[in-house]
């Protein structure tokens, strides 16, 4: 059975389109959800460092992907770690479920492992709480 839910939100084209790498003349979209299914959405701000491994850490910034209001859920990210040590890496997850905050809104629990890169190889730990929840 196939489910129609309805989805607002803006299509912003962007020349930054770095995941191409081959000769071809292409450019990205990106999607901004407003809405699912009559619900607003939220993201999350999120930051903190790596494990120190191989003799350095990394620092990561970013925001989650969009996520309705009013239900339980989860929400996925990624970033691109600092350049540190002649290299970065890249964290991408999906967080835990919502954690009530007591003065209201909620934070979510996310943890992995970066990507594989370095001169030498290796990959660093990572984990934290998101910030509570914008609009």
């Amino acid at each position: 059975m196939e489910m129609e839910i309805p989805i607002t939100g803006l299509i912003i084209h962007s020349d930054d389109s770095d995941d191409f790498k081959d000769s071809e003349s292409r450019h990205l979209h990106k999607l901004y959800i407003t809405s699912w299914n009559g619900r607003q959405v939220h993201t999350h701000p999120f930051s903190g460092n790596t494990s120190y491994d191989d003799g350095h850490s990394h620092y990561y910034v970013g925001m989650t992907d969009p996520a309705p209001n009013g239900v339980q859920h989860v929400h996925s990210y990624q970033a691109k770690t600092s350049f540190n040590n002649g290299h970065s890496h890249t964290i991408r997850g999906t967080t835990g479920p919502a954690i009530p905050l007591p003065t209201g809104g909620h934070y979510h629990y996310f943890r992995g492992y970066t990507t594989i890169d370095g001169i030498r190889p290796h990959r660093h730990e990572y984990r934290g709480n998101t910030g509570n929840e914008t609009q």
